[in-house]
């Protein structure tokens, strides 16, 4: 585990914000979404990464375009020029003035305060891109990069980025420990989802053997689908409408060190309430 990792570890539960802090007329995946989410007491950031025709690196949610710019196009198909050209809708779909920052405007910005999460990093032959750009920044000791455990994603981690902080995506139960401990991968984490509380890899056993061969657990508190359970009910929903001890306090009691939240400041608050 690297100095900075393990510094901001030793603080306690680190917040992830997801996609930033957005609302309002603040987008998800801007500049203005991540100083948000900094200014209300994210430890990371999670962002999305994609490539353009011409192999510039954006952020931006993969296939969320109608959604985020309430327009029919697809952006994995435009050139880093037409891209340029594009804004973000607010929260009523009125246009706004923050464009798509690409990957190195991020990168620069976050510099030196904060971790950061990029996802989506292993779709197509985007990954060489992604980690070349990081490497561009010197901020490997500062990403931290994640793909579901298949084979195939794990050898482009061990050949490309052997070096970089790496967390699989474990659904349920774990069968990629043992094969990524054989590997040369910097296995730093991971990223545990789990329907329900009985789930192999939400026990206090298995989070117990993970945190003693210095690995962090990342677990998510957001709720992109009700149909889409991410932590057994354990969610933001839960705990922003008046019950945070079942919502995060539950996540928290169970010893997972990195929660993922859209809602960073009252997720600091109550954690600072928790401390006092």
């Amino acid at each position: 585990m690297n100095k900075v990792l393990k510094e901001y570890l030793e603080k306690g539960t680190l917040i992830a914000a997801h996609r930033g802090a957005s609302g309002g007329n603040i987008p998800f995946n801007t500049l203005a979404a991540f100083e948000t989410a900094l200014q209300q007491g994210a430890d990371i950031i999670e962002t999305d990464v994609i490539k353009s025709t011409d192999g510039k690196m954006f952020i931006f949610h993969l296939q969320q375009e109608f959604n985020h710019l309430n327009r029919d196009i697809c952006l994995t198909k435009m050139t880093e020029e037409e891209i340029r050209k594009v804004r973000y809708v607010n929260f009523d779909n009125n246009l706004t003035e923050c464009p798509l920052p690409d990957l190195d405007e991020a990168l620069e910005y976050l510099k030196g305060r904060c971790l950061v999460n990029l996802d989506h990093g292993w779709d197509g032959d985007w990954f060489e891109n992604m980690i070349r750009v990081v490497r561009r920044h010197n901020m490997q000791d500062q990403v931290l990069i994640k793909t579901p455990p298949t084979m195939k994603l794990l050898k482009m981690v061990e050949e490309q980025a052997p070096d970089f902080m790496y967390m699989p995506i474990i659904q349920e139960k774990d069968e990629c420990s043992e094969i990524i401990e054989k590997m040369h991968i910097n296995y730093v984490g991971a990223e545990l989802v789990f329907a329900h509380e009985d789930a192999e890899i939400a026990q206090p056993e298995y989070i117990a053997q993970q945190q003693k061969k210095g690995r962090f657990l990342w677990v998510n508190a957001i709720l992109y689908s009700y149909k889409v359970p991410l932590s057994a009910g354990h969610t933001d929903d839960v705990a922003v409408t008046g019950n945070p001890d079942h919502g995060w306090g539950w996540l928290v009691d169970r010893g997972f060190d990195v929660i993922q939240t859209d809602w960073p400041g009252m997720l600091r608050e109550y954690l600072n309430k928790r401390s006092n």
